[in-house]
Parts: structure tokens; sequence; C-alpha cells
């Protein structure tokens, strides 16, 4: 009788350990922010085959699963992974190839970057990004004249931060054909006493940038990959890749499907005749990876290049307006066959001239409140009367907090007092349709998802100034800002149901912190670090 009873046991014991369900990975002692509708929290996640199959408390999942890997967070704090609504990866990426112009605080320490970037890079055009005049003592644009001294032969072009200005010496100006007295819409080119002084603004950068060799199939590989690698160590999971032509978009499908590119992208197509004819002809795309059903449209230029186009002249130089950078008619047009064809139309809109411009023009098609999320993107200065319109037709406001903390030594000067209160209004914009995305617009600002937390949230730059914040009335909550990375990014891609919190069903992709984003001190937000990012469950950074 005692062998039976043993033997039932020991078949007990067998079929319990037999029940446990199979998993990949098992994350245990965790902080989890879900990020759900309820903003609830966990302990524990399982994962098979790049999704999660639970959350939960530590105790059950342990109980349920028997995974192949367990990582013991030991407390850490775990989010889903950062989605950056409107950022340049694949220009970052070749960014990264050319000379870094970024924080420097004169013209004399740009010319001295060039010195030593052209003796290690002795052949073809020189290539610079990163500059802003509105940094250093002297905040007027350059003339290139030492340009043409230092480099009498090779052609130099260098974009201003925003990538709406930009300086050339002669010998580019002269390549392109750039002469004192063309015209064209939506740019300028800079003449002083009848002569071009370099300075292009906005389609006049095209000119010049139109006669660079374009980079190689390998080139590109290399340049996406050290992008990727850069937004992983920041927590990066998915990006809005905003503005590629469909042929960058075939070699990132490629990339990714041969398993070297494993960062997904939400792709915009920029506004030209051969992308809308080839995505018209072939039909949204939508991978595990890529995500290709919207098109990027310009309607106006930058603020820090006075070429965001406003209602009223900039303060800061009378009778100037900025300008749009087409016709209005032509935005009339692609909004209509972009509605037609059942695409998303995302518009860049800086000033409160273009952002009006943009809010009539979708009107006009959206007619009221609607699902096909349309968005402004940057949506920097709204004139009071315009909030509405983002509401009453469902307008998607997908902003760059670090933007505001970027411009506001300066926007003020630009603005006036007065306009400069409808300008990087994120509460204002949120409270319209309940919900706005967040992303980060680098390589024009730091590619860091953190730190567009901490504008969101705190709107001070790094040093603590100004001591009581910039505007704080527009300063969103720490639960929006984080739903503003994550959901409402993800839902401004239409992809809600696969990402963007921690639940049930969907893709694994998340992020282990050290410090916690809910309740860390202010000065301590810039600080905290990314231990782990993981996609589809597949740990892809580890920090060193």
């Amino acid at each position: 009788m005692k062998k039976v009873y043993h033997l039932l046991v020991g078949l007990i014991v067998l079929v319990g350990c037999s029940t446990k369900e199979e998993a990949d990975l098992l994350v245990i002692n965790a902080t989890i922010y879900t990020v759900d509708s309820a903003f609830s929290k966990a302990e524990a996640l399982a994962v098979k085959d790049g999704k999660i199959v639970a959350i939960g408390t530590t105790a059950d999942l342990q109980n349920k699963y028997e995974a192949t890997e367990i990582i013991d967070a030991n407390g850490k704090y775990i989010y889903p992974g950062f989605i950056d609504a409107h950022a340049h990866f694949f220009g970052y990426g070749l960014s990264l190839q050319t000379a870094d112009l970024v924080g420097t605080n004169s013209w004399e320490e740009i010319l001295e970057k060039l010195k030593a970037f052209a003796q290690q890079n002795p052949e073809g055009w020189i290539i610079g990004r990163g500059w802003d005049q509105n940094d250093w003592e002297v905040k007027e644009f350059p003339t290139n004249e030492k340009l043409n001294e230092l480099f009498p032969d090779r052609p130099v072009l260098l974009t201003r931060i925003d990538g709406h200005a930009a300086i050339a010496n002669k010998v580019a100006l002269d390549l392109a054909g750039v002469r004192a007295g063309i015209r064209l819409t939506g740019g300028e080119l800079e003449v002083k006493n009848g002569k071009l002084t370099g300075i292009l603004i906005d389609n006049a950068i095209g000119l010049v940038s139109a006669k660079i060799p374009g980079p190689t199939t390998e080139q590109i590989k290399t340049a996406l990959l050290k992008a990727q690698q850069n937004c992983f160590a920041v927590g990066l999971t998915t990006v809005d890749d905003c503005g590629l032509d469909y042929q960058e978009v075939l070699l990132i499908d490629s990339f990714q499907k041969a398993g070297d590119l494993k960062m997904r992208i939400y792709a915009l197509l920029s506004d030209s005749g051969p992308n809308y004819d080839y995505i018209f002809e072939k039909g949204k795309i939508k991978t595990d990876r890529l995500n290709v059903r919207s098109f990027k449209v310009y309607a106006d230029g930058a603020l820090g290049s006075r070429g965001a186009c406003l209602l009223e002249p900039y303060s800061d130089k009378p009778g100037w307006r900025g300008f749009l950078l087409s016709n209005p008619e032509h935005f009339d047009s692609v909004a209509k066959v972009i509605y037609e064809k059942g695409f998303q139309m995302c518009t860049h809109a800086i000033g409160d001239s273009g952002n009006r411009v943009i809010l009539n023009t979708y009107a006009k098609y959206l007619k009221e409140k609607n699902d096909l999320r349309w968005r402004i993107e940057h949506a920097q200065v709204v004139n009071e009367k315009d909030f509405a319109l983002f509401g009453s037709y469902s307008v998607i406001p997908s902003v760059q907090p670090t933007h505001a903390t970027s411009d506001m030594y300066w926007a003020g000067e630009r603005l006036g007092e007065v306009r400069e209160k409808g300008a990087y209004a994120y509460k204002d914009l949120l409270r319209q349709n309940g919900w706005v995305a967040l992303g980060t617009d680098f390589p024009v600002e730091d590619i860091s998802p953190l730190k567009t937390f901490y504008a969101a949230v705190i709107r001070k730059d790094a040093r603590g100034w100004p001591e009581n914040g910039y505007q704080t009335e527009n300063a969103l909550s720490r639960e929006e800002a984080l739903r503003g990375m994550t959901i409402w990014a993800a839902k401004s891609n239409f992809e809600e149901e696969e990402k963007g919190s921690l639940e049930t069903g969907k893709l694994a992709d998340f992020i282990i912190l050290d410090k916690d984003l809910m309740s860390a001190p202010e000065k301590e937000l810039l600080g905290i670090n990314v231990l782990n990012t993981f996609v589809n469950g597949e740990k892809v950074y580890e920090k060193k």
C-alpha cells in the first residue's frame, strides 16, 4: 500500500511539473509600469515568441512558467520601450559620418573643427551639421568668406541644427549654379551688398545639397546600424522616421528582413511625386518591424532661422513674417489625394500662420471628429483662436518638448510676450483630444527620450534654469509624459494594439531603468540610466 501511495505522489509531482507552461523569458522581482488604461503596476512578465504571454506577480508567474531565461530585476524599473514619434533616423545615421557642429559656441570654433575634419577626410565634400547662431555671443548668421579662404578647392555645406538653414562656400554654390537674384518659393538666398553670403534658408538648401554624391548601400547600412545602436542605448525601440523616399524605405526593409536592423520604423514618406506614385500603387506596407502608411509634408521653416510662417511680423525682425514652403494650393491638393487614398497626413508646422493654414486644410477634408489620426508635427506656435481646431477635427499634435527648453532663451525675442504664450503649449494641445504624441526630432535635438521626459515635465534646462520652469502652465504630468512616449506615440502610428504598453498579447518591447521615472527627484531625472533594452523579448542593449 505504501508503494502505491508513493507512486501516486510521484506521479502527481511529475504531472505538476509538466503542467508548467513554457516561456522564452521570465522577468521577476521588478517594478513594472504597464502603462495600460489603468496605469497599473506589476512585478513580473513572461515572454514567448516575441510577445508578452503573462504579466503579474513574481510568485504567480514562477508557478505558472518554465522559462529558458530568467532575469531577476532586483526591484529595478521596467517600462514599455520608448517610441519617438518624430525623428530623422536615416538622416541621423548619415550625419554621424559628417562633421559634428553641435554645441559649438562661435563661428571661429566651427572653422577649427572643419580644419581638423578636412585633415581626417582629405577628399570630397566637407559636410557638417549642428551649428546654432543663437548659442553664439554674436547671434547673427555668419558669411562664407572664411570658408572660401580655407577651402578654395573643396565644396562645403554646413547645415544649421534645425535643418532649415545652411551655409555653403563659393565652390559649392558654383557647382550648384547658384547666383544672386535667383527667386524661389519657400526659400531664400541671403544677399548682402549684391553678393551671396552663403546662407541658404529652407528650399534654397536643396539647390546645393542636390549636388552632393549619394552614399553607397554599404555606407547607408553602416550608418543605420550605428543609429540603431545609439537608439537602443537610450531606450528607443520604435522610431518614426519623418521624411523618407521610398527607395530608402526599401533599403530599411531589406536590412530588417536580413536580420541586421532590429529597430522598428514607422516611416513617413516625403511629399514628392515618385513617393505618391509608388505607395499608392503598392499600398500600405506593414511588417513586424516596418509600417508605411503616412506622408510628411512641410508647411513652413523653423523659428530659429526665422523661416517659420507667422501671422504677424517677427518681434526681432520688423516686416518679416517667414514663409510657407509651398503654395496653399499644394497643401490642398495633397490633402485631397491622401484623404481619398486613405493614408495619414503629417505636416510640419511651426509658426501660427503655418499651423492655421494646415488646420484649415485638414478641416476641409476631415470635416468632423474622426479616427484618421492626421497629425501636425511640432505645432510649435499656435494662435489662441486655433487650438480648438485640433479637437474639432481630431488632429493629433506630435510635439517635441526639448524644443521648448532649447528655444526658451530667445523665443520671447522672436515672438513677443503675448504670442509666446501660445508656443510650446503642450498641455493646451493635450486638452484638445486627451492625448498627445512626443518625440525628440533628433538630430535637431538630443536623441535621449529621458530628456524629452524632463523637458515635458520640468521645463528647465540641465542646469535647472529657469528656477521656476518655463511656462509651467503647459507642463505635462509624469504619467502624461510617459504615455506620450509610449502608448500615445503608438496610437499616433495606429499601433496601440501591438505596442506602447506592457500587456498580454503585445510585443515584448521593454526597457529596464535604474531609477523610477515616476518618483525620482527632479535633479536625478537626467541621470537615470537605461540598463537594458529588449525588442521582441531579445536583449539588444546592456549598459556596460
